[in-house]
């Protein structure tokens, strides 16, 4: 089976986008994980908070730009034809403006509307399950807490992308590296 290649979108391949202070302030959710939030909403709630994370992550998608490194990388892993994935807590209208507006490819797409989403590994069966690749062979690369969680519940080679910062959640990812040139290094190493 061939391996893949799982990334997140939302820090890892763009910029941070989302001002998530401010949309959990319109939502009047306090500091809980927005889609959590919204789970315990009553319909109509859910309905308002919907829109307002709708409105925020498209305007931001509209805005959004790549990591450095990014367009390189993918274009070195699509060179030696490893099937690639995005995995997004995002709606899938925001990640596909993300890609449209990058001109990026991916093998497959898996949004909050596909699946179970990070830090729940579903989103991460689904994806392999799609690419028909066994998720032991699978990396899954983000620069947040849920994808360090999602990757080690999967069992899949999971890469924090730290940005530099200090690790502040409890899950322990495979290989840490600081940002997507350092990735880059690191799995030539591994295949050179």
């Amino acid at each position: 089976m061939p391996i893949g290649f799982l990334f997140d979108m939302d820090g890892t391949l763009t910029a941070p986008m989302l001002d998530f202070p401010r949309i959990k302030a319109e939502m009047g959710i306090g500091d809980r994980p927005i889609l959590e939030a919204m789970e315990e909403m009553s319909p109509q709630q859910r309905i308002e908070a919907n829109a307002v994370l709708l409105r925020h992550e498209q305007q931001a998608a509209e805005r959004s730009s790549l990591n450095p490194g990014c367009r390189e990388l993918l274009d070195w892993i699509d060179s030696r034809g490893w099937p690639t994935a995005l995995i997004t807590r995002n709606s899938r209208l925001s990640a596909q403006t993300v890609l449209e507006r990058h001109g990026l490819r991916f093998h497959t797409l898996v949004t909050r509307e596909d699946s179970k989403y990070k830090p729940d590994p579903a989103p991460l069966r689904c994806a392999c399950e799609r690419l028909k690749v066994n998720i032991a062979e699978a990396w899954m690369i983000g620069d947040g807490q849920y994808d360090i969680e999602a990757g080690v519940a999967a069992g899949c080679r999971t890469v924090w992308l730290s940005h530099g910062r200090q690790k502040f959640f409890a899950a322990e990812p495979w290989r840490t590296v600081d940002d997507l040139h350092e990735l880059a290094s690191l799995l030539k190493e591994h295949y050179p």
